[in-house]
């Protein structure tokens, strides 16, 4: 074969076979550097959403030790907007509903809890809320609905809060025997070296009043 026929034979095949290399060459690049902005850009979102979720638990920082209300909304609404979805969001809502029960906003705070029992962001979000809420709900006065939520499975590492909490709401209903079988069964999830005062005084007292 000659020079000018492998020339030729070079040229067919970039013809025929350069420009797709040539684009998958470009793509392969835009992936790359559109990958590392991307991380980047979630980097500095994520960055962000520290520095103000940060910002709104200073709000407590105050000479009365009582939030600024204003401020709460201000700040949970940013993160709400901004960084809808992400645990900082989430935890933002945490906060408000704690800040709005501690206002005596009760309303409110079951407004927030239940949107994230619709769409935790993780399980732990899932089951703080769910705990909150039926604290919440049984102070409205709505005990009942607050022990449905505490229906089914709990995570392990949850049980024993849950049960606890289940214990404290049959209490107010006055069904001391299921009460105290919540609160042992709380206290058999405890880990060996967990602190089993507080719950052993709720069984002693149940026990008090059998007498």
């Amino acid at each position: 074969m000659t020079e000018d026929e492998q020339i030729a034979q070079i040229k067919d095949w970039w013809q025929r076979n350069g420009k797709p290399l040539l684009t998958g060459g470009v793509l392969a690049l835009a992936l790359v550097f559109g990958w590392k902005g991307w991380q980047e850009y979630q980097s500095t979102q994520a960055q962000t959403a520290s520095l103000t979720y940060q910002q709104l638990l200073e709000t407590s920082l105050t000479a009365e030790g009582k939030p600024d209300i204003a401020k709460v909304a201000e700040l949970a609404g940013k993160l709400k907007s901004e960084h809808a979805g992400s645990h900082y969001a989430q935890y933002a809502a945490l906060f408000v509903a704690k800040v709005a029960v501690e206002s005596g906003k009760l309303d409110d705070a079951a407004a927030e809890l239940k949107a994230l029992i619709d769409k935790p962001v993780d399980a732990t979000v899932a089951e703080l809320a769910r705990q909150r809420l039926a604290r919440v709900l049984a102070a409205q006065g709505k005990v009942e609905d607050g022990l449905k939520l505490l229906d089914g499975e709990a995570g392990k590492a949850w049980l024993a809060s849950r049960e606890e909490l289940k214990g404290d709401l049959l209490v107010q209903l006055g069904r001391t025997d299921d009460a105290h079988a919540a609160y042992q069964k709380a206290k058999q999830a405890l880990a060996d070296d967990a602190a089993v005062g507080g719950l052993q005084m709720k069984l002693d007292d149940l026990a008090k009043g059998d007498a």
